[in-house]
């Protein structure tokens, strides 16, 4: 599997990017490809989300500049800004299992996140990567084709204070965490990048 470091990128123009790549794999046109890259300030809400799980509303958040997006991925609602980790891997599956496969994501993030000595978990029925009750690591995955899209973001050294305007992927009384909070140090964004690409396509290799 490909990694490709993108930057920064506007959310809408990776997820065109994603959909390029999803049709190319899926006419066996490339290889399987993790994008990772960081997005300007963005909400994002997923087929399942409810609009009462943003706590403003979305014309104060357009005054700032901060944009609210309805996609196709899984789950609820989720922020995206400066100082996380964004990763989309456009996998073709040859097992049909996406359960499996966010499940494999979980455990890629999990692996890694362990090499900063940030011990983190999965938590029964609640999708994504945790650490001592607050959530680290979202996911949200679709498929079209049999090909994925959407993905994972990790917070390294997110300003959290965000995701007090959600309830975090619909979940009430959840909070957010990162990697500088747990571990005090601020961690480079382009060594947490290394460490999810190897980790990752360790994990997904065989879905492929």
């Amino acid at each position: 599997m490909e990694s490709v470091w993108l930057g920064c990128v506007e959310y809408k123009k990776a997820l065109a990017l994603q959909l390029d790549l999803v049709d190319r794999l899926a006419g066996r046109q490339c290889q399987d490809t993790l994008l990772l890259l960081t997005h300007p300030h963005v909400y994002t809400f997923g087929r399942s989300g409810d609009q009462a799980n943003l706590l403003v509303s979305e014309e104060a958040l357009t005054q700032e500049g901060i944009p609210v997006e309805r996609v196709s991925r899984g789950g609820d609602v989720t922020y995206h800004g400066p100082g996380q980790l964004v990763g989309y891997p456009i996998v073709r599956l040859a097992r049909p299992d996406l359960h499996r496969f966010v499940r494999c994501l979980e455990s890629a993030l999990i692996d890694a996140l362990g090499t900063f000595g940030v011990s983190s978990h999965r938590i029964e029925g609640q999708t994504g990567v945790w650490v001592e009750g607050k959530k680290i690591a979202s996911i949200g995955v679709g498929v079209r084709r049999w090909v994925t899209y959407h993905g994972f973001a990790l917070n390294v050294t997110t300003d959290l204070t965000y995701f007090q305007r959600i309830h975090l992927c619909g979940l009430k009384g959840r909070e957010a965490t990162s990697m500088i909070e747990i571990t005090g140090r601020d961690v480079p964004m382009e060594e947490v990048c290394d460490r999810v690409a190897e980790s990752s396509a360790c994990h997904i290799r065989g879905f492929s």
